[in-house]
């Protein structure tokens, strides 16, 4: 595991921290003409010689390196044809992560894979599934007779209110399991106060009486998960 975490080190350095916006827009732009893209995988090559510290892995790092070039090439050449730019950001991570999981499990990969399968908590996993996007088609399916009378005066980002009950029950959750319920009290503060402008500004008391119902909804969803989780 620590030969792994090495090269993931290694990844992080030079995917992120290395990598200027400069040498990213250049890649973009001239692809596989881009020098900053072979300059990229030589400094993934040299960190991770660096933080392995043992010339004789250098087979490794070497191999490491050109896998990395492949993915990257592939992924500047398929990123037009997605909307979305990304996923194949994402897509593209996921491979690195799998090399790297791979050439550090190489001679244990598939016993090491049934290791890690077995140490996942499934009751937690369906919890977290639950309180996502379950959770959040639930309380929609609830609030849609409110949310007819609801008149938003202001602009808001797309699915943000989505994205940010999904994301508070996760922490809810997260607190639960960890037996820190008092950070529960400060989540429901945080977000109370980042509303308290918005709702005093609109004076609409539907509006109000529908966040708070939202609002209460979510994380009491999000609690009776985690107990139910707790006492399983």
């Amino acid at each position: 595991m620590i030969f792994f975490l090495k090269l993931f080190l290694a990844h992080l350095i030079g995917d992120f921290l290395l990598q200027p916006t400069t040498w990213v827009v250049d890649k973009d732009s001239k692809k596989i003409k881009s020098k900053y893209l072979y300059l990229h995988v030589l400094v993934h090559f040299g960190i991770t010689m660096v933080l392995l510290w043992d010339i004789s892995y250098w087979g490794i790092a070497l191999l490491i390196a050109i896998a990395h070039y492949l993915i990257d090439l592939v992924k500047l050449y398929a990123t037009p044809l997605f909307k979305h730019a990304n996923i194949p950001f994402f897509i593209d991570q996921l491979l690195h992560v799998l090399v790297l999981y791979a050439f550090a499990f190489y001679g244990t990969f598939w016993e090491q894979t049934l290791l890690l399968a077995e140490r996942i908590d499934l009751g937690l996993l369906v919890a977290v599934v639950f309180v996502s996007f379950p959770a959040g088609i639930i309380m929609g399916k609830l609030l849609e007779p409110m949310a007819g009378q609801i008149e938003l005066d202001h602009e808001s980002l797309p699915n943000a209110g989505k994205y940010i009950g999904i994301i508070e029950r996760i922490f809810v959750l997260i607190f639960i399991v960890l037996g820190k319920w008092e950070a529960i009290g400060l989540l429901i503060t945080a977000k109370s106060v980042f509303r308290f402008n918005d709702l005093k500004e609109s004076n609409n008391r539907k509006l109000t009486e529908y966040i708070l119902i939202g609002t209460l909804l979510s994380f009491g969803m999000a609690i009776v998960t985690g107990l139910i989780y707790e006492n399983f």
